[in-house]
């Protein structure tokens, strides 16, 4: 599914738009198990905001407090985080089912969110989940086991609220001067590519959706051994699937400031490795530019590893060696459909656009005149 249109049927061309647009209905935290979120009188005085990122390959949590310098405020202090691999998606492009055993994995990891959710106080939730869960068969019988052990209610979002929330959390890492900039989103089994234009204001001209991700096409292509060939044959397929959204950007100025923004852990990696971490540290990466001469020395660093050498590195690990060069080459794709001098890194993306949603609602809704 591709984004329609420019201006006048796609996303909302400023992110002030984007930002107050697609907020819960509610103005009381969303039902994410009333029992799970008891709440001690003083906590009520510090709102504290969960948002949980559910996705083909990773579970991902971030809980924060709003911040604020003489009574303005200024953006989220993070107080607690969580991320685990638990391939939610495996198998699910040749099933179309998810497997008991990724079942299994991620009811775990969903059951420690719950509990650092409680432990932190949290008032107001949004917890969604991705791809896996909008193209498996079973998704609804998943999301009612969740409920059922957990007392979480996952919402699955569509694409243009995932691609919308992208945008609103790692937008601001865009180069002011940039005319404009190609944000993508590589992920298990979608990946996002957005046009954000920024003419005297930052805003989504046109986005899309790529039906596949590391995990996709890993499982098709492999991901253990991964010769010249196949890796070629990777970048090939989707290649065919960003033609769609290439034509619709070949009118547009991109400026000479134009630069590439990407947010996932295949880029977060190669910010790693570029940088000779020996553990990965997103301190050192958020934010981080390379030049597209350091890509290509860096991504054919890995591709020059063996599994048992990615295995071994300390910013990839045994739960991704078999992902990231089906990461690199979707990577690849991108660049050379969107040459450009520099790509900067966002190890922020999804949950950060969720808490600032978050956050601006109770904002808006303490501004409303009482009724």
């Amino acid at each position: 599914m591709r984004g329609r249109g420019r201006e006048a049927d796609a996303l909302p061309t400023a992110l002030e738009d984007l930002l107050s647009s697609n907020f819960p209905s509610e103005i009381e935290r969303p039902d994410v198990g009333a029992q799970s979120f008891a709440l001690q009188s003083d906590m009520r005085e510090r709102p504290t905001y969960a948002a949980l990122d559910l996705g083909t390959n990773n579970c991902r949590l971030l809980i924060a407090r709003p911040t604020q310098i003489n009574s303005e405020p200024t953006g989220f202090r993070i107080v607690d985080s969580f991320s685990r691999i638990v391939r939610l998606g495996e198998g699910v492009s040749q099933t179309g089912r998810l497997s008991e055993a990724a079942i299994g994995r991620t009811i775990n990891a969903l059951e420690i969110c719950r509990n650092k959710m409680n432990a932190r106080g949290v008032t107001r939730a949004r917890l969604i989940a991705t791809e896996a869960c909008r193209i498996a068969e079973n998704s609804a019988e998943f999301i009612a086991r969740v409920h059922k052990s957990t007392g979480l209610a996952l919402e699955v979002v569509d694409r243009e609220t995932e691609a919308r929330l992208a945008a609103a959390g790692c937008a601001s890492l865009a180069d002011p001067a940039a005319q404009a900039v190609v944000l993508f989103d590589i992920g298990g089994g979608s990946s996002e590519v957005i046009w954000l234009d920024r003419s005297g204001r930052e805003g989504i001209r046109f986005w899309s959706s790529l039906k596949l991700g590391v995990v996709t096409l890993a499982e098709k292509f492999g991901g253990v051994d991964v010769s010249d060939d196949i890796f070629e044959a990777m970048v090939a397929r989707v290649g065919a699937e960003l033609e769609a959204f290439v034509a619709e950007a070949a009118p547009l100025e991109r400026g000479s400031n134009f630069h590439l923004l990407g947010t996932s852990g295949t880029v977060t990696t190669i910010g790693g490795i570029f940088l000779g971490l020996p553990r990965y540290d997103r301190r050192r990466v958020d934010g981080l530019w390379m030049t597209d001469l350091e890509i290509d020395a860096t991504v054919d660093q890995l591709r020059n590893m063996s599994y048992r050498e990615r295995v071994a590195n300390g910013c990839i690990g045994s739960e991704r060696a078999d992902l990231v060069l089906a990461g690199c080459a979707i990577l690849e794709a991108i660049r050379r459909a969107f040459p450009a001098k520099r790509v900067r890194i966002a190890d922020r993306g999804l949950r950060e656009g969720i808490l600032m949603q978050l956050i601006e609602a109770d904002r808006a809704a303490q501004k409303l005149p009482p009724r």
